[in-house]
């Protein structure tokens, strides 16, 4: 028959205290655990950024001192770096160029006995633009000069002078285009209306500030006598071998000119009714003085030029009318100028070494 006692429910003391012993060291146990692997991770990560700041300076490093022992900056990084310094240097802006050109080299030594060659000229100029322009690369030019030269029939005096001026020009630093005005046709020549269009022409295709009026057979002989504009109307010819090297008399402001942009518009630029050889240098010599301006001339050295010796041009005799005109030019200057210029462009041409425009100026008045 089984046994219906009541069953004993109660646990010895002893038992329980020691499974509670058991669960609180297993908690600690694990704890400890935990606690571990946290301190090791942080560890890792701590060492791995630690790891890649180090390399980013290494690699710093190699790129401003790159040597055969640091090799370790990954070569597209390194490249990067250069490009980035090359593209802010490039967006710097270029400092001004200095007063005085420090390539100019004083006298120079100019012959016409050997024929030159415009192919020989270009390759001599491989920095000139088309149409004989050309800008400084390491300073930012202090004028931007258009040199232009009335022209017709004179092909041997025009390679003399582009095989000449464009090294002087260049060594000048200045910003310069050359442009070459020719009368188109068989009537007389008329060389002051030909620089008004050269004036005209040049500021169709850049903003000119100044402008150097020079004859096709003028050379210069020290680089020192800069084509560019001064605070006064410049005189750039003052001391010709035709003169004996010496200014054959004081009011003369003929073979090679400048004026700035402000000076050329003050006296209308230069009269337009000079049909034939004399006269319109001295009609714009009066047009600057009854404007209240003066002439700037650099000393008889350094404004020494060379003429190429030449038979006068036919359609170009000396202008009968031309005593009478000088003494008008008061009169006159206000209605005859760059203000009733008019004219025809039949052709431009593009060269390496000049522009030339081919233009219509029309004919004299019977």
């Amino acid at each position: 028959m089984p046994d219906s006692s009541p069953v004993n429910l109660n646990i010895p003391g002893s038992f329980l205290q020691k499974t509670c012993t058991v669960v609180v060291v297993f908690c600690a146990l694990h704890l400890s655990v935990t606690v571990l692997y946290y301190f090791n991770t942080f560890e890792i990560i701590k060492n791995s950024v630690f790891a890649r700041n180090q390399q980013q300076k290494h690699i710093n490093f190699t790129t401003v001192y790159p040597t055969t022992m640091l090799q370790i900056a990954p070569i597209t990084e390194t490249t990067a770096t250069f490009k980035t310094e090359a593209e802010e240097t490039k967006r710097k802006e270029l400092e001004q160029c200095a007063e005085t050109s420090p390539l100019l080299v004083g006298p120079l030594r100019v012959e016409f006995s050997q024929p030159v060659d415009l192919e020989e000229s270009k390759k001599q100029n491989p920095a000139l633009q088309e149409g004989g322009r050309f800008t400084p690369r390491d300073c930012k030019a202090l004028q931007k000069v258009a040199v232009i030269i009335p022209f017709r029939n004179r092909e041997e005096h025009l390679k003399y002078w582009l095989y000449y001026l464009h090294p002087i020009l260049q060594r000048q630093q200045l910003d310069y285009g050359v442009y070459v005005i020719h009368q188109y046709g068989e009537e007389t020549f008329n060389r002051a209306k030909l620089l008004n269009v050269g004036y005209a022409e040049a500021l169709k295709e850049y903003d000119y500030d100044c402008f150097v009026f020079s004859d096709v057979d003028l050379i210069p002989m020290d680089d020192r006598n800069i084509y560019k504009c001064f605070g006064q109307p410049r005189h750039i010819a003052v001391s010709m071998d035709k003169f004996g090297f010496s200014l054959p008399y004081q009011q003369y402001f003929g073979g090679i000119s400048s004026l700035s942009k402000e000076q050329f518009e003050k006296i209308n630029g230069f009269p337009n009714n000079y049909w034939g050889w004399g006269g319109e240098d001295d009609d714009i010599y009066n047009r600057i003085v009854s404007k209240g301006m003066g002439i700037s001339r650099p000393d008889g050295t350094v404004g020494k030029c060379r003429m190429i010796r030449h038979n006068r041009d036919k359609k170009n005799e000396p202008n009968p009318q031309r005593f009478d005109r000088i003494a008008h030019t008061r009169e006159t200057m206000n209605g005859d100028g760059i203000n009733s210029l008019s004219y025809k462009v039949v052709e431009i041409k593009k060269n390496t070494l000049f522009t030339e425009i081919i233009v219509d100026i029309g004919s004299p008045r019977r």
